[in-house]
């Protein structure tokens, strides 16, 4: 359904390694898309396909680029959200292209420089994975500068809608944002958190349970840099790096 996050991919320095590095830790099986001239890696769970992995290309790494996780929101019309999003103060890292026999998609910016895309398939609308399957992603967390100023950006592109707006204490507040087509909560934001140098979009994979994921980080070679910590609702999450450098979260079931 528009607005709502349909594909994730990675961009890396190893994408061999970090496909090693999921299916170890999130149990994600791995596969070749298949696709003439680029190497690209399909993850999926029991539902199906879930993500893309994708070595970083040379001149993304030559201009700074580092490995990262992105996440791609289903629109009616890449152009015109790409073309809404230039004249609401965003950016284009990569301007409106087919992937044929796929779809079309655009990587975006907001004002404060979180990097997202922006997608539309041939195929139709994208059908979503059942509600907290294992493996799929079941929270998305915006890092902003100013949150209330980036919540408009979205909404204005997406058709976001503010939901409860939670009190942190001294990090703020953790505002809710739902999808205004069906009203499904899509994720939270909140002030950049001291440290953290850009703001950034953060991906929350769901697992079976946090302890036994967190064994399994450091047993592959990755860095829990916080938690595990529960959050409003019971929820167990955790804030990693794999090993090339990219960040990625997981959020597991109250114990």
């Amino acid at each position: 359904m528009p607005g709502n996050f349909v594909w994730y991919e990675l961009m890396t320095t190893d994408a061999g390694a970090a496909c090693a590095f999921y299916r170890q830790v999130i149990g994600w099986a791995a596969d070749s898309a298949q696709m003439p001239g680029m190497d690209y890696t399909l993850m999926a769970n029991a539902h199906g396909q879930v993500a893309g992995v994708m070595a970083l290309p040379a001149e993304v790494l030559a201009a700074g680029g580092r490995p990262a996780w992105s996440g791609f929101v289903e629109v009616a019309d890449v152009d015109a959200s790409t073309a809404a999003a230039q004249a609401a103060g965003g950016g284009v890292c990569v301007a409106p292209q087919d992937i044929p026999g796929v779809g079309r998609f655009a990587t975006l910016t907001d004002p404060q420089g979180a990097v997202f895309n922006v997608y539309s398939s041939n195929q139709g609308a994208e059908k979503p994975q059942p509600a907290g399957a294992a493996g799929s992603v079941g929270w998305h967390e915006l890092m902003a500068t100013e949150p209330a100023s980036a919540l408009a950006f979205y909404a204005g592109l997406f058709g976001w809608v503010a939901a409860d707006a939670i009190d942190m204490g001294e990090a703020g507040t953790y505002q809710l944002f739902r999808s205004a087509a069906d009203g499904e909560a899509v994720g939270g934001l909140m002030r950049c958190m001291p440290g953290m140098p850009v703001p950034c979009w953060q991906y929350y994979i769901n697992v079976p349970a946090i302890d036994a994921a967190v064994t399994r980080i450091a047993g592959a070679g990755g860095q829990v840099v916080n938690g595990p910590m529960q959050v409003p609702g019971g929820s167990w999450i955790v804030n990693a790096i794999d090993p090339q450098g990219a960040m990625f979260s997981l959020v597991a079931p109250a114990r």
